[in-house]
């Protein structure tokens, strides 16, 4: 009972003292905290949107202090952006989404509910985007070279400018070449250790078009993550073709088919044309009387 009247009491006055913007009960708490990575742009992703309160976003390296971002303290968002503060790619981290008032009220809560985050090492868990590629052919068509964009991150080095996958994995970064005729289904594969991937005689034809498809490659990430996003496709130009090997004998047959068709289409129409016009000329003389003598 005594607790009852309290909470009462607490109520009232905050209602009549409302310029203190006091407030007091429970919040909900986040759910579904997530991680969302990709080549190091780092987001902390969480639900539901808030209406009558607000999110704080606390955050550490696992077994250190807790620390801030000041654009995720008391935000109506539900999504924070950690890619800055993350400065230590091969640390573990974990977060804190907490349920507070919303910003300039107070609460008579001195332990805000919260959810806590998965583990996440940036080294080991980021996505790695879609590289860009050129395609070079030689002048003797016996060789196509792969120039490979190593793909940029959300950091800076030094010179203010944007680091490279490059530059955070050096010699662990790979590449994985995905590549067939564009005439067949076939497929091969091809890795390199470098971003400019030559093709030989040993990988292809001369004067053949193939098409590929690129995707960064880091053996020491666990399986279902050693694979980045695969480039879009492709193609390579093929030598000089002749008619048929450009269009093919089905295309060529189904042409000659249909002129074949309509000259004969012709034919039967001019051949039914010139009866009906005969048979009009002898029914038109037979219907004349003979002149007399």
């Amino acid at each position: 009972m005594l607790k009852m009247e309290r909470t009462t009491f607490c109520r009232r006055l905050c209602t009549v003292l409302f310029f203190t913007n006091c407030v007091s009960g429970n919040y909900p708490k986040a759910q579904h905290v997530s991680w969302l990575s990709i080549n190091f742009k780092t987001l902390l992703m969480w639900d539901p949107k808030p209406f009558n309160y607000s999110y704080t976003v606390e955050y550490s390296v696992v077994g250190q202090i807790r620390e801030w971002n000041q654009h995720c303290i008391r935000t109506m968002e539900t999504e924070c952006d950690l890619s800055n503060v993350l400065t230590d790619l091969k640390a573990t981290y974990s977060a804190d989404v907490l349920s507070e008032p919303l910003h300039r009220v107070n609460s008579d809560l001195t332990d805000f509910p919260h959810t806590s985050s998965e583990e996440f090492t940036p080294y080991q868990d980021t996505l790695i985007g879609r590289p860009e590629f050129k395609i070079e052919v030689s002048k003797d068509k016996r060789k196509i070279t792969l120039y490979v964009e190593d793909p940029p991150i959300a950091l800076f080095n030094e010179q203010n400018k944007l680091k490279t996958m490059r530059d955070v994995f050096a010699d662990e970064l790979q590449y994985k070449v995905t590549f067939g005729k564009a005439t067949s289904t076939g497929k091969k594969t091809k890795m390199s250790a470098s971003s400019e991937i030559e093709l030989d005689r040993r990988d292809i034809d001369p004067g053949v078009s193939y098409c590929f498809n690129v995707q960064a490659f880091i053996p020491s990430r666990s399986t279902d993550k050693q694979l980045g996003e695969l480039s879009q496709t492709q193609c390579s130009p093929g030598a000089n073709k002749s008619f048929f090997e450009e269009f093919g004998i089905g295309v060529i047959a189904g042409f000659i088919l249909l002129v074949i068709t309509i000259i004969v289409v012709a034919i039967v129409v001019t051949v039914v044309c010139c009866q009906r016009t005969r048979k009009a000329n002898t029914t038109g003389k037979e219907g004349v009387p003979l002149r007399s003598v």
